[in-house]
């Protein structure tokens, strides 16, 4: 079957093969349906996405234009596609690596700063002036280059990132924070360093415990880090700054968790595609715009409904950035209503319980480290365990996919736990591996989908 013109973009500089086999096949031109044209037209994979409906004021239902059938008989209509411009823009420009803010932001004589690991407290760099950007693959799945410094038996992730540092696609990067977040990330950032020597590089060390003495550990690392950003950058990060970026970042957060909120609905107002397209929109763009961005996103979908889905999905696991992965799931019928993921919710759920007062940098010592719900952290699977059950509980899911890329180990022990404590509390589970951004896994990631919610049936 062929690909509908669009369906092959590029990701920055590199070609990204979109997953034919698990979007629905619709024409180039179908009465009604501008806005998802326009995107479509812009935007990796989207030829795929599905129909939504507008029910703001009684304004009625759009009913699938012609085409649709495949979706139709599947018996899910997603309201949530592509509603309004402001969200078409967001999802245009969350799917390519160097978007038109941060090209702006550069052109104004803006300094970029690259990192990955959500433990790399951003404020500290925003409040020097910087853009923190967030590290991302975006589904890439060349590695030639990277694989010739970072052997296969290393997390496709990090190799895709690998990738794309060494073919030029973040030349835009001024500089990289580098964490010990896993293994793997540290054996990408620094060989992408000795192939392509970042102009600045700080390595800040993030405990494995958060006990008192490991927060004071953490504490005098982020002054270190705060020190060696001055030091590079020329600039002086005041502690009224600091302040300032902590309590804008808590209200990206919040609103973030507004749209989580949003998509955890009985008729949720966000697919997981889009949740997960605004997320790596506000890890990748100026704090102010971050906040604005969010705020568009919120008042559009205030009244949007999505309706006729099969099941209500739960997706946890390891550093999934892959829009088309969930695109993929949601287009079989299953709605991912709630995420426990690395780009997701695990960045910003847990802390939102802001201090007022004090040192800025014990604040931010004490909200990474305590609140950091990753599996590198050691003595802490109930916490995590019960993170999942709450946000399996509150969304209301049916049945819960974990997921992690091949060969993340710290990821793929936890989800075994995962599995069993879940499944102990009635909880359907389909637990996957996959290789990253590899289209040879997508008739196998889709045939265990479909039967997963087969098995569940879907909502009661």
């Amino acid at each position: 079957m062929k690909l509908p013109k669009g369906e092959d973009k590029v990701l920055g500089k590199v070609g990204v093969k979109k997953p034919e086999a698990l979007l629905p096949r619709l024409p180039q031109k179908s009465p009604g349906i501008s806005h998802f044209e326009k995107a479509a037209s812009a935007v990796p994979g989207s030829a795929g996405r599905l129909r939504r409906i507008e029910e703001e004021d009684g304004a009625g239902d759009r009913e699938p234009g012609p085409g649709l059938g495949a979706v139709a008989e599947a018996g899910f209509i997603a309201p949530g596609w592509f509603g309004g411009e402001e969200m078409d823009e967001i999802i245009k420009q969350s799917a390519v690596i160097e978007n038109e803010h941060v090209k702006k932001w550069k052109r104004d004589g803006g300094r970029v700063v690259g990192y990955i690991c959500l433990a790399t407290p951003t404020e500290i760099m925003d409040a020097a002036g910087l853009l923190p950007y967030r590290v991302r693959a975006l589904g890439n799945s060349q590695t030639e280059m990277a694989d010739a410094r970072l052997s296969r038996f290393n997390c496709s992730f990090c190799r895709s990132c690998l990738q794309l540092g060494l073919d030029g696609t973040y030349d835009f990067l001024d500089g990289m924070i580098e964490t010990n977040g896993c293994d793997h990330l540290r054996g990408m950032i620094e060989n992408w360093h000795y192939a392509k020597p970042f102009a600045f590089l700080h390595y800040l060390k993030v405990p494995h415990l958060a006990d008192p003495s490991s927060l004071k550990y953490y504490e005098e690392d982020l002054r270190l880090y705060k020190q060696a950003i001055e030091n590079h950058f020329d600039v002086t990060i005041t502690e009224a700054e600091l302040w300032n970026q902590i309590q804008m970042e808590d209200r990206v957060r919040e609103k973030l968790k507004t749209i989580y909120e949003m998509r955890e609905r009985a008729e949720p107002a966000f697919t997981g595609a889009e949740t997960l397209s605004l997320f790596l929109m506000a890890t990748a763009a100026p704090a102010a715009i971050r906040e604005k961005l969010l705020d568009q996103a919120i008042a559009e979908r205030k009244d949007h409904k999505i309706r006729g889905y099969k099941a209500r999905l739960l997706l946890g696991g390891s550093a999934t950035d892959e829009v088309d992965f969930i695109q993929g799931i949601e287009s079989m019928g299953g709605l991912v209503v709630a995420d426990t993921l690395c780009y997701g919710s695990r960045a910003f759920w847990p802390r939102l319980n802001p201090a007022k007062a004090g040192d800025p940098l014990q604040v931010l010592a004490k909200t990474y480290l305590e609140e950091l719900l990753c599996p590198r952290m050691f003595q802490d699977f109930p916490r995590r365990r019960d993170y999942v059950l709450a946000a399996v509980e509150r969304a209301k899911a049916d049945g819960v996919i974990l997921v992690h890329n091949k060969f993340c180990d710290v990821h793929g022990v936890d989800n075994v736990a995962f599995r069993l404590a879940l499944e102990k509390k009635g909880i359907p589970v389909l637990q996957l591996e996959k290789e990253y951004g590899a289209s040879a896994d997508i008739g196998r990631m889709k045939t265990r989908v479909q039967a997963f919610l087969e098995r569940i049936g879907g909502p009661q």
